[in-house]
Formats: structure tokens, C-alpha cells, sequence
């Protein structure tokens, strides 16, 4: 009898289990203290309302950003946004804290668990606030829908979620590649956040880049198809899947660099003690 889709089950089963105790504790830390909670989810709201308002500033001075109506923009920078924030809710601040686990030598303990030490060291911590910046950028997102008379099928609804995780994954991987350079330089948070930054590419749309820098960002670095491609596909201006096997085929490649990468720094771990 063939055992191994057992073990499978039973593994999933636990890795489940465990990330449900993770997501426990996260919220009973974010409850222990509430107004650091509240004072971040109403700073990243600013922070998004600046961003749309830069937009209606743009805008008072032109009806279009290459072929994109004020609208459009609006509905693409709630998609970057909404995929921000999932991003941050679930891997950012643990890849923040990964320095301060090799630089303590906890990251030791970790690694001496009976658990995939990648699957702890990216999902231990939940950032919780993360989830209702990303409920307000779908909100705007449904608001620029109906400015446009744009009203997406179930299948075009999926299709944008489907897209959104592919996204995701692109961000963490890369940003979990930047975070293993910890393993030689210790402290390693001007390089993550630096990675940030790119962020703001990802919020502008990819036909006001040519030559170079559209190549760069796309294949390179593909911000410009994180949040592109999703809104693209809301928005009706998929001519082709092309670009969504695109998206989904980066995740896939900066996914398993960052696993080689990962392992390669492993192997030249030599710990905090030593």
C-alpha cells in the first residue's frame, strides 16, 4: 500500500495547525496593544489617501497617463495597494525581524525544530492590521469600477485573486532573496527596505515605460506586472493570456531562486556561537 499521500495529508494537516496557533498569538499580541494597532492601520490609510490624491492632482492637468484615464489609475493604485497590504499582513515584518534572528542566534533554535525552518522564519508573525488596509483599497476599487461602468464577471473576480497571489509571491520571494544576504551581513533592513520602495513603481502603469526600463521592471524586477496585470484583467484590457502566464510564470521563477538562494545560505550557516 502506497503510504506517501498520507504523509502529505498528515503533514499539511500539521503545518495548518501550526500556522492557526501562529495566527493565535498574532492576535493576542496585536490586542495587548491596541492603540499601536489603530495608529498603524490609520497611518497606512493616510498614507493610501495621499497616494489617491496625488493622482487627482495629476490629473487636474491631463485626461490621460499614456492610455490610462484617471479612473483606470485609481482602480490600479487600490490594486497595488490591496496587494501591498496582504503582502505586508503576511511576510513583511518577518522578513524585517530575520536579521535580528541571525544576529541573536534564534534563528539556531528554529532551525534545530522538526518543521521546514523557511515556513516559520516567513510565517511566524501576522501582521493583522494589514488585512483592513487591504478591505479599504478593495473598497476603492470598487468605487473606481462603478466611475467607469466596469462591472467584473465571477470568473474575471477569481481571475483577479488567482493574479493577486501570483503577485504576492513575486514580493515575498524576492524580498525573502534580500533577506537571506543576513546570513554576511547581519543586519540587513536598509537592503529590505530599500526593495520597498520599488512599491511605488508597481502603483503606475506600464505603458508610460518603454525601451529599457520596461524591459528592466518587467522581467528583471517585474513590477510592472504585479499590479498591472491584475487590473488589466478587471478593467477588460487583456487582449491575450500572455501576460497572467507571465505573472504567474515570474512567481514560479523568483520563488525557486529564492529557495536556491535560501539553501546556498544555509549550507554557509556556521551559527551565532561560532
Amino acid at each position: 500500500m502506497n503510504t506517501e499521500p498520507v504523509k502529505i495529508i498528515s503533514s499539511l494537516r500539521r503545518y495548518a495547525m501550526l500556522y492557526a496557533a501562529l495566527w493565535r498569538n498574532s492576535v493576542v499580541r496585536e490586542m495587548g496593544f491596541k492603540s499601536n494597532f489603530l495608529l498603524w492601520i490609520v497611518v497606512e490609510l493616510l498614507w493610501f489617501a495621499l497616494q489617491l490624491s496625488f493622482i487627482g492632482v495629476v490629473y487636474l492637468h491631463t485626461d490621460h497617463i499614456a492610455t490610462w484615464t484617471k479612473w483606470q489609475v485609481v482602480l490600479l493604485v487600490g490594486a497595488s495597494h490591496f496587494i501591498q497590504q496582504l503582502f505586508q499582513a503576511l511576510f513583511l515584518s518577518n522578513c524585517i525581524q530575520f536579521s535580528e534572528l541571525v544576529r541573536t542566534g534564534r534563528l539556531d533554535f528554529m532551525l534545530l525544530l522538526p518543521m521546514n525552518a523557511r515556513f516559520l522564519v516567513s510565517l511566524r508573525v501576522v501582521d493583522l492590521g494589514g488585512f483592513v488596509n487591504a478591505a479599504s483599497a478593495l473598497a476603492v476599487m470598487g468605487y473606481a469600477a462603478r466611475q467607469l461602468h466596469v462591472t467584473p464577471a465571477a470568473v474575471q473576480v477569481l481571475g483577479f485573486l488567482l493574479l493577486c497571489a501570483a503577485s504576492i509571491l513575486i514580493h515575498y520571494s524576492l524580498m525573502f532573496l534580500l533577506t537571506s544576504v543576513a546570513f554576511w551581513t547581519v543586519r540587513a533592513q536598509g537592503i529590505i527596505w530599500g526593495y520597498y520602495s520599488f512599491f511605488n513603481i508597481a502603483r503606475l502603469p506600464d505603458a508610460a515605460f518603454k525601451g529599457f526600463f520596461k524591459a528592466f521592471f518587467t522581467f528583471a524586477i517585474p513590477m510592472l506586472l504585479v499590479a498591472n496585470v491584475p487590473a488589466k484583467l478587471l478593467l477588460n484590457q487583456m487582449q491575450s493570456p500572455g501576460p497572467m502566464l507571465l505573472l504567474a510564470g515570474m512567481g514560479c521563477v523568483c520563488f525557486i531562486l529564492s529557495e536556491l538562494f535560501w539553501r546556498f545560505s544555509l549550507r554557509r550557516y556556521t551559527s551565532a556561537s561560532a
